[in-house]
């Protein structure tokens, strides 16, 4: 076979399908129970289910639609963030794309090349640091520990900058940890960011799943132009049940964009028609529906967190938005090790911290993948493990 690009050789594999093939070996009561992979565990909402079969059928939806999306879209999703951080964002500083991993590779491709580097939050999220390997980028840990609810430090972030280092990401409520960052921490590393002359990235695709309490997430978005050094990344998978249809958002300088486009066009052309055409209604008509969702993901986080409050052994140490990210009680068994026998041997599928580049004692268990019969089902089969 001829020879293949390096940087791609060199890109480990997502991690998922393993996973998925441990649990393949389970044949024990109960069935398998998937905490792998987030993925909402409630369909869409019916007027959504509604509006995408009634798009599909439109012919118009079958077309080629503007790069940077519809511009009903682009022009509510505008509304809502200005709606949600006080500010007046315009539809030129938005972009709709085919989900945020191609918001995260659009925005890479745009800020940095091959033999510069970004700095990740770590634990980061491993499609982020692929992304990064594929192009020739360096990814930089950006430690984030234990003792400070795995929120990043800006101080130490700004020990690790230097010349080569074009970007930092954040992301916030965090994948895999679930930690959710203080506004006054946003502010201090976008500060940062401008003083040294580089981008800051925000990764906000768990926004709506925020802890009761942190209603506007930050205040950089509260002014009347789109901050000049800031791209924000957003998911509408989560938020409206509809990872399959492939939609997310890309918010930056407009005059950001005539490069953002080239990315783009180059990428996929534009995001799903059908689905952003049943988006447009839906951002307008489901805030009640969202926030109900909202309502129930707290709740199944607040019986995860009493779950692991009666396990022995194993510690709860960060939990927000879809996301429980605990320590094992294994001793020093590699997490890799424990997520296998926990699929195999248990059917719980969950994914191991050095999956993220976290520690070896590190578990992420998804816990919006189910309701609360699966979460009282976590608990037996964790108790099991560990009797």
């Amino acid at each position: 076979m001829p020879p293949l690009n390096p940087c791609l050789l060199d890109t480990g594999s997502p991690p998922i399908p393993e996973i998925q093939e441990w649990g393949a070996r389970f044949s024990g009561e109960g069935g398998m129970l998937n905490m792998c992979q987030a993925v909402p565990s409630h369909p869409p909402a019916p007027g959504m289910l509604e509006r995408l079969a009634r798009s599909a059928g439109d012919p118009a939806c079958a077309t080629y639609g503007p790069i940077m999306g519809d511009a009903a879209l682009r022009k509510a999703y505008a509304a809502e963030l200005g709606a949600l951080y006080g500010g007046r964002p315009d539809a030129s500083e938005v972009a709709i794309t085919a989900g945020c991993n191609q918001a995260y590779f659009v925005a890479m491709m745009a800020l940095a090349q091959r033999g510069d580097a970004v700095l990740l939050p770590t634990p980061w999220y491993f499609n982020h640091r692929m992304t990064l390997d594929m192009l020739g980028i360096e990814p930089r840990p950006l430690p984030c520990h234990a003792e400070r609810g795995f929120v990043p430090d800006p101080d130490e972030a700004a020990s690790l900058l230097d010349e080569r280092v074009r970007a930092i990401v954040l992301v916030t409520p965090n994948n895999p940890t679930g930690a959710t960052y203080p506004p006054e921490v946003i502010a201090r590393f976008h500060t940062l960011c401008r003083e040294r002359g580089i981008w800051l990235v925000l990764d906000e695709t768990y926004r709506d799943f925020l802890p009761p309490g942190h209603d506007r997430p930050h205040g950089l978005l509260g002014g009347v132009t789109w901050p000049e050094n800031l791209v924000q990344l957003h998911s509408f998978s989560k938020s409206f049940a509809i990872p399959g249809h492939r939609l997310g958002a890309l918010g930056a300088p407009a005059a950001l964009f005539r490069e953002l486009g080239k990315v783009m066009d180059c990428v996929q052309i534009c995001a799903g028609r059908a689905g952003q055409a049943a988006l447009t209604w839906g951002l307008g008509a489901l805030s009640e529906w969202r926030a109900a969702n909202r309502t129930e993901m707290q709740a199944r986080g607040a019986s995860v967190r009493a779950a692991f409050s009666r396990l022995p052994g194993w510690e709860l140490q960060s939990l927000g938005a879809y996301f429980a990210y605990v320590r094992h009680p294994f001793g020093k068994t590699s997490a890799w090790q424990v997520a296998e026998r926990l699929a195999s041997e248990q059917g719980l599928m969950c994914l191991p911290g050095p999956a993220f580049a976290g520690e070896e004692a590190h578990l992420r268990i998804a816990f919006a993948n189910v309701e609360a019969a699966g979460i009282v089902s976590m608990e037996e089969r964790l108790r099991a493990a560990s009797s």
